[in-house]
């Protein structure tokens, strides 16, 4: 009977003297320098994929997922920065009767270190990690702000920039751990069979994207596509809601875009999902204030 928004909050932007920097990237905030970033999130659709059937349900209408978040990219060194997300969520829907959640979700944090340049040629090692900052209802889906888990990603990226016009070329690719969860009940049904207890195992998951742009001394623009798909879990069944168990995918595609000429910028982000199983098909929206702090 409903469906899940899609989680995630997905982070979003800080910059360098003129940089933004970001766990997809590979830029990097100098050495005691520290850029916080302000922004605002939006996500609607009216639709999505109950498995691989594309369906509407008007007992829900248009579901929105709205965040405002706080996020800190810090220079430990030229090479080693440490990137930190605290996110607000709030939901709502414009039918039925489910009421919208809101609370702070999970704070975030990587640790992205540049592990080989060779002229405009870059290899990037990331680690990530994640922890509820407060007890929503995880269970609660499509309306809760968040999957409940505490997770582990490791990340690789590799870039390539062209030294004279700023053109670059981005890949990475992602595995993330997830722990299980409990929820208020003391049974549920998953992949048609019965678990008598209150714990329930989240599905692990990958991504991937490919980002083509051009950075410059004061802006940065790309386009981007990205997978993520979790490596197991179940359907949604016909006319039921979606559960933390289910196996979501998802293709996005979009647009970036950063201008920072001095201390201060702003950034922005637009999303869609083309393809997905067991989400909605959303299009998302974020801009950002950026302010860069430097503490030599």
């Amino acid at each position: 009977m409903k469906k899940q928004l899609l989680i995630v909050a997905l982070l979003l932007a800080s910059a360098t003297t003129s940089w933004a920097q970001m766990p997809q990237d590979a830029i990097y905030m100098p050495k005691k320098t520290i850029c916080a970033a302000a922004m605002y999130g939006r996500s609607n659709w009216n639709s999505y994929w109950e498995n691989t059937l594309k369906r509407e349900n008007f007992n829900i209408g248009t579901h929105t997922t709205q965040s405002a978040s706080l996020m800190a990219a810090v220079g430990l060194s030229d090479r080693v920065n440490l990137i930190v997300n605290v996110p607000y969520i709030w939901t709502s829907t414009t039918a039925g009767n489910l009421m919208g959640q809101k609370g702070f979700q999970d704070v975030s944090g990587w640790l992205k270190v540049n592990a080989l340049q060779y002229k405009g040629f870059s290899v990037h090692g990331l680690v990530g990690a994640s922890t509820p900052l407060s007890s929503y209802i995880a269970s609660f889906q499509p309306m809760s702000i968040g999957m409940g888990a505490r997770s582990v990603a490791g990340r690789v990226l590799l870039n390539y920039k062209h030294p004279q016009t700023g053109l670059y070329l981005t890949t990475h690719g992602t595995y993330t751990w997830r722990s299980t969860i409990r929820i208020d009940q003391d049974s549920y049904l998953a992949d048609g069979h019965v678990y008598n207890t209150n714990e329930v195992a989240v599905p692990n998951a990958m991504d991937a994207a490919v980002r083509v742009g051009i950075l410059r001394r004061t802006f940065q623009t790309e386009v981007f596509a990205e997978r993520f798909t979790c490596v197991s879990g179940d359907n949604i069944r016909r006319n039921d809601m979606p559960f933390p168990t289910n196996n979501m995918q998802a293709t996005t595609v979009g647009w970036y875009g950063k201008y920072q000429p001095h201390n201060v910028g702003f950034n922005a982000r637009v999303g869609y999902v083309t393809d997905g199983q067991n989400m909605g098909q959303s299009t998302s929206f974020m801009v950002g204030l950026l302010y860069q702090i430097n503490l030599k």
